[in-house]
């Protein structure tokens, strides 16, 4: 279990911190085992490999002296994995702002007032000059002032001091906290349908209409708004709000913060749009592009394959071709290897769709295997609607039997499933109607329009008026 452990820890160590953890493995102070560094010199020249190094090897670089000892040699790999423990727990501590509240809780302790008061002052410097506003910053105001107060006490002043710093300080950190939990938890909800009981959100709610000073905070405002366009019963205009607020405040808040709102709202406007309300089209694919040229869609130097094939199908849909012709490029080796080519020939099949360039369009779904579910199911989608527009109506109907097929013995599918049956299903109907009995068609237009489960309504729509 330890040499798992550490071999994963290990790897996730940049060769950087591989340079720092030697230092501070050398250090007398942390470590009096030798032994541990020059296990850790070997683990640096072999612990980077796929396969974890062969134990009695790295035994022996440990004590050269000494036979392979598998109880001392997994004693000597625990040894080494607290060290390492040791060593990330103490650089998370060592950030500036961990480190000068730790000084300053030492000394006030050790009755150094001058030196708090010097300390103090600079971690106030440090606070004004962030540029961040986040739940931590609220959370680091009120630890100083709760300091200061605490330094305050013991020196037994006898002027007042002002307790509301305080009060105010830990308000501000527990609500931005709050509101991001609920946003999360609002968001995860949607999509697995869980439920969750929110405590004091409703006196939360109340506080923050009450005391408007709470919205000067960025990370407050952002997520308040952020609640109110995802809560049920939400509409355009809370989206909208929340959306612009996004734009004008997000930098406030770290990166990591930022790409978490980009995505609360891009996920909340994408299952708006698969509930049928085109008018969330425009919104989202602004939300995506302010966040690829910030930076903030990119993991790991990866795009998601759902985002680009997101980004691409709204792009189309609302004409944006030429600037998402250039995307499908652009972002190609932004791809994950393993999907790279399936997704980039897909998106492009789409755009050519969309250009009327149906012979382009199959050529380009013919160039890759798409073992992935979605991705299969938006080829034979864009497969359906080509033989639909150019009246190949028995390759469509062997095609639909095909994809219901496939989709029945999909069992990953999950709320997929009714919408790609509905597309089916309405086209089937738009085969087999007859233009001519204006009954059958009014009562196939308003099906198709009262289906809640149906991403093609338009199109189905727009073929209907043909």
């Amino acid at each position: 279990m330890e040499n798992t452990f550490f071999y994963q820890l290990f790897q996730s160590l940049t060769a950087a911190e591989v340079r720092q953890f030697r230092k501070f493995a050398a250090s007398p102070y942390f470590n009096g085992r030798p032994q541990l560094c020059l296990l850790l010199d070997y683990f640096a020249k072999n612990g980077h490999q796929p396969a974890a190094p062969d134990p009695e090897k790295a035994f022996k670089a440990a004590f050269p002296a000494e036979q392979y000892d598998d109880q001392k040699w997994r004693l000597t790999l625990s040894q080494l994995f607290k060290l390492a423990e040791q060593f990330i727990a103490w650089q998370e501590l060592a950030t500036g702002e961990n480190l000068g509240l730790s000084l300053s809780q030492a000394y006030r302790k050790r009755g150094l007032a001058n030196h708090f008061q010097r300390t103090i002052q600079k971690l106030e410097k440090q606070q004004e000059s962030t540029e961040t506003r986040s739940a931590g910053f609220h959370e680091n105001q009120y630890k100083i002032a709760w300091e200061k107060y605490r330094s305050h006490s013991a020196g037994k002043r006898t002027e007042a001091f002002n307790l509301q710093e305080v009060s105010d300080a830990m308000d501000a950190a527990f609500i931005a906290r709050k509101l991001r939990h609920v946003c999360f938890s609002l968001s995860h909800q949607a999509v697995y349908q869980a439920e969750y009981r929110f405590g004091l959100l409703d006196e939360i709610l109340r506080e923050v209409r009450e005391s408007p000073w709470l919205l000067d905070s960025p990370a407050i405002n952002l997520y308040y708004h952020c609640f109110h366009a995802l809560k049920t019963g939400s509409g355009e205009s809370d989206f909208e709000v929340f959306k612009n607020l996004l734009f004008d405040q997000g930098h406030l808040l770290p990166s990591e913060e930022q790409r978490n709102l980009f995505l609360l709202a891009i996920n909340n406007g994408i299952r708006q749009i698969n509930a049928g309300r085109p008018a969330y089209d425009r919104p989202v694919l602004d939300l995506y592009r302010t966040a690829l040229d910030n930076d903030l869609l990119l993991e790991n130097g990866h795009l998601s394959r759902f985002a680009f094939n997101n980004i691409v199908a709204i792009a189309v849909r609302i004409g944006e071709t030429d600037w998402v012709e250039n995307f499908i490029h652009q972002y190609k080796n932004s791809l994950e290897r393993e999907h790279r080519n399936a997704t980039f020939s897909l998106n492009l099949a789409r755009l050519q769709y969309t250009r009327k360039n149906y012979k382009e369009a199959l050529l380009q779904l013919q160039h890759s295997d798409y073992k992935d579910l979605i991705n299969n199911l938006i080829a034979k989608t864009l497969q359906l609607k080509i033989y639909y527009e150019t009246n190949e109506y028995e390759v469509l109907e062997a095609h639909l039997r095909n994809m219901k097929t496939y989709i029945r013995r999909q069992r990953a599918i999950g709320y997929h499933k009714q919408n790609y049956l509905n597309i089916i299903r309405f086209t089937q109907a738009l085969v087999e109607m007859n233009p001519f009995a204006k009954k059958e068609h009014t009562a196939l237009r308003d099906a198709i329009l009262n289906e809640r489960s149906l991403t093609e309504k338009d199109w189905l729509l727009d073929m209907m008026d043909r």
